[in-house]
């Protein structure tokens, strides 16, 4: 059939007034309009989101020109000659289209006015942390020439692993060892990389984003990864010299710089992060005091014996710990020379580390309008209330939850790249977090609810001569929590036998031992 020739489509009492339908005409859908007594037919396809959707739009007078608004991104086009209004170059082809007197209406295959040449979608990437780096990842391997690319990096530096900082901090790595995105990397596939220039607007209306250099980048989707931000505690002194946190490389640089055996040191939070720096600096021949709020050390990974194993490692390698100690202030007029704690004590250093946790970074976004509370809310496909904007990591908050490991994110990425490439089909649905760390070298493993409450009944396994310690949290026949602290091989066992709620009773008595308990049962049986 020639695509010149008149094709049956459906009777024009088909067609609502002033609605649109779908035909499928020579393997290409082309919606049809019904304005009062007058047809019209255009491409159904949307290029500004990539769905076939425009028969679904409202149709309606704009400045003198009927128009089709786009369901999805309210681009709106012209009925008589498809242009868009307001991104000229995602204009839609505009095909025949009559009705006979009969009623009957009839299109032509062949474009009256034909689209131009689409260009490449445009995407830009604020961050380029691990969350962002890898949704790209997933989003070039899913859909490599869908967009053109442009990422801004607060940092004047290359693409890092944080979470390798302590080991540059503790004299085991080099900064440039743990570079995982070169400049190289960006250029070989195709994506401007504007490096140390963050952004500092984004103009919704007119999806462009302006950077603090002056750079202005438009985009048709944003992708917003802009981390988490170290909290400050807003005591006297926290800006003086010598107060750090311990969130990217320049603090790395400024501990070092300070660091120098005999030197003191105070860091201030005993989670994992402050540990960390604590063991660090302490590598780099510092004395070192951990001051923390409460008596248990990383309390929302370890229960109190586990904590207290821990201190009493770390002790055990030169540690100094202040525990159930409040900061009030911090010391000095040019620089920083101690600190005040609640109970009126004075500890000298000529260093004060601060790791008292981190928030999610939501300025820029909150700025834009974009909906927040802890983080910037998203839905289940990493999209924010805008339909043009997705975020991922640990800028965001998903069903009232921020996560601030790395295997949340990974997910994120994952489902956050498929849609992005317009291959979605699974949703993110949260994550269940078990925690496997190493500190100063000791494992620790922790998951679920470890907490005391009525209802549930703890297994315990504590060998001091090896340094093991184990605790399981049964509650209704099922594991709730556990806690591993030396030897934690079987943690993700335990991991999964939370998230399938499989029930234990079967191998209570012998569940401290691992997975071996449930082959021997299985045995038994």
């Amino acid at each position: 059939m020639s695509s010149s020739e008149w094709i049956s489509v459906c009777d024009i009492e088909a067609i609502y007034p002033d609605c649109g339908v779908c035909a499928l005409v020579e393997e290409q859908q082309i919606a049809i309009f019904r304005i009062g007594d007058a047809v019209y037919a255009i491409d159904n396809h949307d290029p500004a989101s990539g769905a076939n959707v425009l028969a679904r739009g409202l149709v309606g007078d704009l400045n003198g020109e009927l128009v089709v608004a786009s369901p999805l991104h309210k681009q709106h086009f012209s009925l008589t000659t498809g242009r868009c209004l307001e991104e000229p170059e995602l204009s839609v082809a505009v095909y025949p289209v009559r009705v006979s007197e009969a009623g009957m209406v009839a299109v032509q295959g062949r474009p009256a006015r034909a689209r131009p040449a689409l260009r490449r979608r445009r995407l830009v990437v604020i961050g380029n942390g691990m969350a962002a780096m890898r949704t790209l990842e997933e989003l070039l391997e899913l859909a490599p020439e869908a967009y053109e690319i442009t990422v801004f990096a607060a940092e004047p530096r290359e693409t890092y692993n944080r979470i390798l900082l302590s080991g540059v901090l503790a004299g085991e790595a080099r900064a440039e060892e743990i570079v995982t995105h070169s400049s190289d990397w960006f250029e070989r596939r195709g994506i401007t990389l504007h490096r140390g220039d963050e952004v500092v607007r984004i103009d919704r209306g007119t999806r462009t984003v302006q950077s603090r250099r002056g750079v202005s980048a438009a985009y048709d989707r944003l992708l917003i990864a802009t981390g988490s931000a170290p909290v400050v505690l807003p005591v006297p002194g926290h800006d003086l010299p010598g107060v750090v946190t311990f969130r990217d490389l320049q603090d790395v640089d400024v501990m070092l710089a300070a660091a120098a055996p005999g030197r003191r040191a105070i860091v201030i939070g005993g989670g994992l992060l402050g540990l960390e720096a604590a063991t660090g600096l302490a590598r780099q021949g510092m004395q070192v005091t951990v001051v923390h709020l409460t008596d248990v050390l990383m309390e929302r990974q370890l229960d109190a014996r586990a904590g207290a194993l821990l201190r009493q490692d770390l002790e055990g390698r030169g540690l100094h710990f202040c525990l159930n100690a409040q900061t009030v202030a911090i010391l000095g007029t040019d620089r920083v020379r101690g600190v005040r704690l609640a109970d009126e004590r004075e500890l000298p250093c000529e260093l004060v580390v601060m790791a008292t946790g981190i928030r999610p970074n939501i300025t820029l976004a909150r700025s834009a309008g974009l909906r927040c509370d802890r983080g910037i809310l998203v839905d289940d496909t990493l999209l924010t209330y805008d339909p043009a904007i997705y975020a991922v990591g640990e800028c965001v908050q998903h069903r009232a939850t921020t996560y601030g490991l790395v295997a949340p994110l990974w997910d994120q990425a994952r489902v956050c790249a498929a849609y992005l490439a317009e291959r979605g089909v699974r949703r993110y649905g949260g994550s269940r977090l078990a925690t496997h760390l190493k500190v100063s070298g000791i494992q620790v493993f922790s998951a679920g609810d470890f907490s005391e409450r009525a209802g549930g009944e703890s297994l315990v396994l504590h060998d001091a001569r090896r340094g093991v310690y184990k605790r399981l949290v049964i509650e209704d026949g099922r594991v709730r929590g556990a806690v591993l602290y030396g030897e934690t091989g079987d943690g993700s066992w335990y991991f999964d036998l939370m998230k399938e709620g499989r029930r234990v009773d079967h191998l209570r008595d012998q569940l401290l031992f691992g997975p071996a308990a449930e082959d021997a049962a299985t045995t038994t049986q």
